[in-house]
């Protein structure tokens, strides 16, 4: 194993076998797989598309496809987002329109509104990983036009953007413990730390990992917050390492909305602005091309 690395076994009540490994302050996750929907924009009843599709496809996990509907539903482990792309290499359009069970979303730009177009642009998704309303869920994200590296990536307690970023308070943090990693037991970390994500050098972050502390029900109207360097989890023997893992100026931010699960909306994406997929798809939640109004 790498020096630095923490690698642990975890079980859940059902029976979902986590593996945790913190490699320099990014956290990779192996977990037992979620479905997520797809419509996709075919032609009805083409059922040799769907099987060119399901060929596309094959290795990402379970794939269903329903060539009437124009609906994909796919158990995985993978991003939704790199789904996303191996459906669209097949040259249709695809939108996100189911994620998991209880489900939210935060779209992510510079200033927290998600009608501007800012360089950094993304989305994050947020589903339980129990049927049972136990402590868990699923980050899933991508996120454009960040500087290559290391970006802390942290829940906080407010969805006020009034003031952009600035405004959405700090870590959200029901325990009162001081900062840490998300690889540390609840009472040693904020409920909002979430570690670190790495940009390419294109300046793109796709992540998935699971977080054992974190609750939907519970970070719905709060808002997700990137910043400008790494955390250092709490290990970097000042105060402020304590408070914020020394992770620099806010850089983007999103409020958390609730998002729709597998088969309960399937003509819209999220609630937080309510356009129809189509529409929306034209308006990517990650990119340049992001259009500033609708």
């Amino acid at each position: 194993m790498t020096e630095g690395a923490i690698s642990l076994n975890l079980s859940t009540s059902i029976d979902t076998k986590v593996c945790l490994s913190l490699l320099f302050g990014t956290l990779t996750i192996n977990m037992s797989s979620i479905k997520i929907e797809f419509a996709v924009q075919m032609r009805r009843g083409d059922e040799s598309y769907a099987g060119a599709l399901r060929s596309a496809l094959d290795g990402v996990g379970q794939v269903e496809i329903d060539a009437q509907e124009g609906r994909v539903i796919i158990q995985t482990q993978r991003p939704w987002s790199e789904i996303q792309d191996k459906i669209e290499a097949t040259g249709v359009r695809a939108v996100l329109s189911g994620f998991g069970g209880q489900s939210a979303v935060a779209l992510i730009n510079t200033t927290g509104s998600v009608v501007d177009k800012t360089p950094i642009q993304g989305v994050v998704r947020f589903t339980t990983i129990t049927a049972d309303k136990e402590p868990g869920v699923v980050v899933d994200g991508v996120v454009d036009g960040l500087s290559p590296g290391l970006h802390g990536l942290h829940i906080h307690e407010s969805g006020d953007t009034s003031a952009g970023c600035s405004s959405v308070g700090d870590h959200y943090n029901p325990r009162q413990s001081p900062h840490g990693s998300p690889a540390g037991v609840a009472e040693e970390r904020h409920a909002g730390d979430l570690g670190n994500i790495r940009a390419d050098e294109n300046g793109r972050a796709t992540f998935r990992f699971v977080d054992p502390v974190l609750e939907v029900w519970d970070i719905i109207g709060r808002a997700v917050v990137l910043t400008a360097n790494a955390d250092d989890l709490g290990r970097g023997g000042n105060d402020q390492s304590l408070i914020d893992g020394n992770s620099g100026e806010r850089i983007a931010c999103g409020i958390i909305a609730r998002s729709a699960g597998i088969l309960e909306n399937f003509k819209r994406i999220c609630a937080c602005d309510g356009v129809t997929l189509w529409d929306e798809r034209n308006k990517p939640l990650a990119g340049k091309e992001r259009s500033q109004k609708l």
